[in-house]
Order: structure tokens, then C-alpha cells, then sequence
């Protein structure tokens, strides 16, 4: 096959939402190609995640700002989300799909990186807030695709496990981003600005790499589910929600407030991480305290491989209920330990952090239909939390000198998000929805050695087409 042959046979960039398509209904089998290139994000925004923390307390050493001042980076990087999944990402996702956005989110990621480079020869950090924001803009679109794509292309059923599985390799580039910085930001004696040319290097390499990867994208088939589709797989379960218009779906926006609670909580404890283990251990210094942050995202990797493998054989909604459970008690215990034990409250709390977002993405836009694309863009806006908490923790850290008593900020956080929890578990009208898509056959291979359509057939199912899509 020669390359304009192969060209033409990529999927297209644009994809009409009044048509249904095949992609609804994959198989497992089918999913795997398009899950694995998509996974990639996962660890490429885990990787700047992980990075953005490092660089919170390098910031404060080298260019000699406090730590509210530091939490600039949490702000700007963060503050891009809402602007991306409610904004421009999420009319693009809606006008032309979600392969148009994987492509939008990795070029403005691109750009982002090689903005680190100006900023770093004029040693502004300005100017790294800036390139943060314009980062946070492409993450952010990313995104908005790929966390509905990860629940919806494939079985409904397995729709929370292939989206843990997935955000486990973000939890992996959690763990590279510490461990790189720890080595290339922090020198063995002390930072110097000179640390800072480093920064540069290693945002040039990341540039290079997402330019690359939005190539293979473009020329990669990546299966559209269109909102049609989404009206289909939700009429095979006999779930209204659909029918509700959408500022009437209230169980969305609780997981949206559940989403800025819990991620606002969970970057403000990862942000501040070094800060913690520099106040509360003694003889503790930047470099060590980078090390001990890469083993705690170590072992939110390791919570979300076994929360997501727990997820096949109980209800995601228990497991987040434990999970969750888990880390409001962690995290309350660890305002008042200290040494060795308050570091081993942290590690506890984000083992148990592991699973919460991805499962309120995935249990927040179920039942939504054709509504799904908007009711993602408003839960992953949520992150925007990441913004807001970051800064109070840090302003409570300066007033008491004393970043162990200020993990009292994201406690409280916490604690809202953990009504979520319990209100998907034990509230009729959220688990009813919940349940009954969990429990849909769309997808299954039901017969071994062939994929059959579903229980239900597409033939028999009337859609209504005269929906009206903005």
C-alpha cells in the first residue's frame, strides 16, 4: 500500500454527532489499538504532573519565592483546564471528535514545552508560569478526549477498569517526573540558577516527543463514538437520564464538585510534598524529599493497578467508597505526625488516591447519553481545584511557618469530595443509573471465538434523530 493509499484511509478530522456509528459497540478485542495509543497521554501528562511538583520547590530555592508564591505553577497550570474542557477543547470534541483533539492537545503541549526554554534564559518565573499555562492548555484538551474515550470505546461494563488501567500509567510518569527532577533540578549540595538550564533540556526533549507523537495520531484510525452512539448504549439500559435536559442533571454536577474538591486536595499534597518532608523530618533536604515523593507516587501507581484489578470482580463504588474513605483518614492523621510517621501517612493517603479520579470521571457521566460530551467537559473541568487549593495550603504553610499543620486545607477538601462517595453508594437515584449502564451487554463477547452485536439488537433500537447539537 503506498502512503496516499494509506493516507486516505486514516480516520477523518471531522465527525458528524447526528450519525451513529460502529464505535459504540467494539468489542474488547477491537478497543485495544486505540486504547493503547491513547493510554500514552496518560503517561505523558503523569510525566508533567510529576515534573510540576519537583519544579514547586526547586522555584522556591532557586529564584527565591515563597511557597504561596510557588503555587503560581499549580495555579496556572491547573487554572487552563476549566478554559480547555469547557471551552475551546470541548467545542472542538463536540464539532469535529475526539482524534481532532488528541492532535489540538498535543501541539498546544508542544508549544508549551519550548516556551520553558525563553523562560529559562531570562530566569523569570513569569515566564514559567506562562509556558505552564499554555502546558495546562494542551493537558487539558488532552484531557477532555481521553478520559470519555477511555470509558466509552469498549464494553460499558468495563468502563471503569479500562480507565484505571489507563490512568495507572499516568500514576507511572508520576513517579519518572520526581525521580528526573530530583536528579536534574536539585544539585548534591544545593540549588543553583544554573539548575534551571536543565529545566530547559529536559521541556526541549518533551517538546520534540508530543510533536511526533500528534504525527502519529494524525496518521493513526482512531473510532469516533459520536452522541448518537452515546443515546444508544444508554437505551439498551432503560436509563431517562438522557431525557433530562442538561442543567437538570444533578448527579453530574456533584462529581464536578467532587472532582475540584478531591483534585484540588490531592495536587496540593503532592505540590507541597518536599515542603512536608523538609518541616517535619528533620536532616531532610530538597533532593531526599523529591526521592520520598517518587516512592509516594510509586505507590499511587501501585493503588491504582490493584484498585483497577479489584474493580473486575466487585462494584467501582465500593472500592472508591474505601478508597476515598481511606484517604480522608490518612491525610486528617498526617496534620499531626511527624518524622518518619508523617511521611508514612502521606504514602497511605496517595496509595488510596490512586483510584478517585478516573472513578468519578467514569461513574459521574454514566446515564448522560447525548449528553456525554458536555457533562465530561464539566467533570474534567473540575481539575481546576488544582488551582485554588495549592495557594491556600501554601498561604496557611507561610502564616504557620509549618506545612504539617496546613495539611489541614486539603483535609477539609477532601471530606466534601467523600459525599460523593457515599451518596453514589447509597443514594437510589445515582446508583440505579450507575448500575444499570454497569450492568449493559453492548460490546461483550458472548459466544467464544466471536464477537457478537449485542443482547439488544441496533436494528430494534429507535434513536431519536432529531436531537438538537450546538
Amino acid at each position: 500500500m503506498g502512503f496516499k493509499e494509506f493516507i486516505k484511509k486514516r480516520s477523518g478530522l471531522r465527525v458528524d454527532n447526528r450519525k451513529t456509528t460502529s464505535a459504540a459497540t467494539l468489542t474488547l478485542r477491537q478497543s485495544l489499538w486505540p486504547l493503547s495509543l491513547v493510554t500514552i497521554l496518560f503517561f505523558l501528562w503523569g510525566f508533567a504532573y510529576g515534573l510540576l511538583d519537583t519544579l514547586n520547590k526547586h522555584f522556591q530555592n532557586t529564584l527565591h519565592i515563597d511557597r504561596g508564591r510557588s503555587a503560581g505553577l499549580q495555579a496556572a497550570y491547573f487554572g487552563a483546564y476549566p478554559l480547555a474542557s469547557l471551552g475551546y477543547a470541548n467545542w472542538i470534541l463536540r464539532h469535529f471528535g475526539y482524534k481532532t483533539v488528541f492532535i489540538f492537545g498535543l501541539i498546544l503541549y508542544g508549544i508549551g514545552a519550548l516556551c520553558m526554554w525563553p523562560a529559562g534564559l531570562h530566569q523569570s518565573f513569569g515566564g514559567f508560569c506562562g509556558a505552564t499555562f499554555v502546558i495546562g492548555s494542551g493537558l487539558g484538551s488532552l484531557e477532555t478526549a481521553a478520559n470519555p474515550y477511555l470509558t466509552v470505546c469498549g464494553p460499558p461494563r468495563y468502563s471503569e477498569i479500562r480507565i484505571n488501567f489507563a490512568q495507572a500509567f499516568n500514576a507511572i510518569g508520576t513517579v519518572v517526573g520526581p525521580v528526573l527532577g530530583s536528579y536534574a533540578f536539585f544539585t548534591e549540595t544545593a540549588d543553583d540558577v544554573a539548575a534551571l538550564q536543565r529545566v530547559q533540556w529536559v521541556y526541549l526533549a518533551i517538546g520534540i516527543f508530543v510533536f511526533c507523537l500528534a504525527a502519529v495520531f494524525f496518521v493513526s484510525d482512531i473510532p469516533e463514538v459520536t452522541d448518537e452512539d452515546m443515546a444508544f448504549q444508554v437505551s439498551t439500559t432503560h436509563v431517562d437520564e438522557q431525557d433530562k435536559p442538561f442543567w437538570k442533571q444533578w448527579k453530574l454536577f456533584h462529581a464536578t464538585l467532587a472532582q475540584f474538591t478531591y483534585t484540588g486536595a490531592q495536587v496540593a499534597i503532592a505540590g507541597y510534598f518536599i515542603n512536608y518532608a523538609v518541616d517535619t523530618w528533620p536532616g531532610t533536604d530538597s533532593a531526599k524529599g523529591a526521592k520520598l515523593l517518587a516512592g509516594a507516587q510509586g505507590a499511587f501507581a501501585v493503588g491504582r493497578f490493584l484498585g483497577s484489578g479489584l474493580m473486575k470482580y466487585t462494584k467501582a463504588r465500593y472500592i472508591f467508597l474505601v478508597y476515598l474513605s481511606c484517604c480522608v483518614a490518612f491525610l486528617a492523621a498526617s496534620v499531626t505526625q511527624r518524622d518518619q510517621r508523617g511521611i508514612a501517612m502521606l504514602f497511605m493517603t496517595l496509595f488510596f488516591e490512586s483510584v478517585c479520579f478516573p472513578t468519578i470521571v467514569a461513574l459521574g457521566i454514566r446515564g448522560l447519553g447525548r449528553h456525554y460530551k458536555r457533562g465530561s467537559g464539566f467533570i474534567v473541568g473540575g481539575v481546576c481545584g488544582g488551582a485554588v487549593v495549592p495557594p491556600i495550603l501554601g498561604h496557611v504553610a507561610d502564616m504557620r511557618n509549618d506545612t504539617g499543620f496546613a495539611m489541614i486545607v486539603p483535609t477539609m477538601f477532601m471530606v466534601v469530595a467523600w459525599t460523593y462517595a457515599v451518596t453514589v453508594n447509597f443514594a437510589p437515584s445515582y446508583r440505579d443509573t450507575v448500575d444499570k449502564v454497569g450492568e449493559s451487554t453492548v460490546g461483550l463477547q458472548v459466544e467464544s471465538g466471536k464477537d457478537e452485536e449485542t443482547a439488544v439488537g441496533r436494528e430494534d433500537q429507535e434513536v431519536d434523530k432529531t436531537a438538537v447539537y450546538s
